[in-house]
């Protein structure tokens, strides 16, 4: 059974910095991708960052290039997003997913976690 969990979320001023984590199952972390998205409220689901274990191929949305960097340990089944230059329209919740494919695109990942709330205050 794949299990998500994120941690790491919580409140900063502009400019700031976090790190989310997401702890996967040994199966889940060496089966799928995984990747990071975010929803405001009242917005949709955004794809933000998506890493594949195996040559750490990743890719990134625009909005969020230079500032986030996506990474994993591998002997912890874990997965990082390191949040640098945090911004006012970083506030959302963000989700760790295991897909099927390196993507930014939710139709392309099956399984969620539970999300961590990150706000950005200016």
């Amino acid at each position: 059974q794949v299990h998500l969990v994120e941690s790491g979320g919580g409140s900063v001023q502009a400019g700031g910095s976090l790190r989310l984590s997401c702890a996967a199952s040994a199966v889940t972390y060496s089966t799928y991708y995984m990747g990071w998205f975010r929803q405001a409220p009242g917005k949709g689901r955004e794809g933000v960052a998506s890493i594949w274990r195996i040559g750490g191929s990743t890719t990134y949305a625009d909005s969020v290039k230079g500032r986030f960097s996506i990474s994993h340990d591998t002997a912890k089944n874990t997965v990082y997003l390191q949040m640098n230059s945090l911004k006012p329209e970083d506030t959302a919740m963000y989700y760790c997913a295991a897909g099927r494919r390196l993507s930014l695109f939710e139709k392309d990942y099956s399984y969620w976690g539970q999300g961590t709330q990150v706000t950005v205050s200016s």
